[in-house]
């Protein structure tokens, strides 16, 4: 059962069974931390096949093209990763990030959107710092609107972010995956 939910290797579900005293719930959120110790190893991993996946929406007035990396063409041809590049294409579809990491967000961008928050708490009367504080958690949400590693997967929030259901992929494919880049489309945008 634990092999069908996670699609881990059964010696690793085995092991996870065991450290928990045979507690599905456990062993998955075990296996799920695995994931993440692995993925943080394989980051530095070169990832240089992949595919292009598409998604274009019903009415055909939406598309996206999104470029995922990873490290052998084997895995890129595997169901786990084609599976993801579509799930991917789709909630780019729907939540319209801009983009890919909160790096790629320029600075020029950034300082307005600081300069903003900043005018908009100056006349509250609450201290400096406290006014920094607030500008830093409304910077986690615009990047968790704008960033497609920080937006909540679209398929299933209680995966987290898009970057944990990457991650928890990573951790069981064993290689290292890039979102590299994504181009989002519309009619009259």
């Amino acid at each position: 059962e634990l092999r069908r939910i996670s699609g881990v290797g059964v010696m690793e579900c085995k092991k996870a069974l065991q450290a928990t005293g045979g507690d599905l719930e456990q062993a998955l959120k075990l296996l799920r931390e695995q994931g993440m110790q692995v993925a943080a190893k394989k980051a530095t991993r070169v990832a240089n096949e992949g595919r292009i996946e598409s998604y274009v929406h019903f009415n055909g007035k939406m598309g996206v093209l999104v470029e995922v990396n990873c490290e052998t063409d084997f895995v890129a041809r595997t169901e786990n990763f084609i599976g993801f590049c579509r799930d991917l294409a789709v909630h780019i579809g729907a939540m319209m990030p801009e983009y890919v990491s909160s790096a790629d967000v320029p600075a020029e961008r950034l300082e307005e959107e600081k300069d903003i928050l900043m005018k908009q708490l100056e006349g509250s009367g609450k201290p400096k710092d406290i006014i920094e504080k607030i500008v830093e958690g409304r910077l986690s949400k615009f990047y968790g609107e704008t960033c497609l590693l920080d937006q909540v997967w679209f398929h299933d929030e209680s995966l987290g972010t898009v970057s944990a259901v990457l991650n928890d992929l990573v951790g069981r494919i064993g290689e290292n995956i890039v979102i590299n880049r994504f181009s989002r489309f519309s009619i009259g945008s």
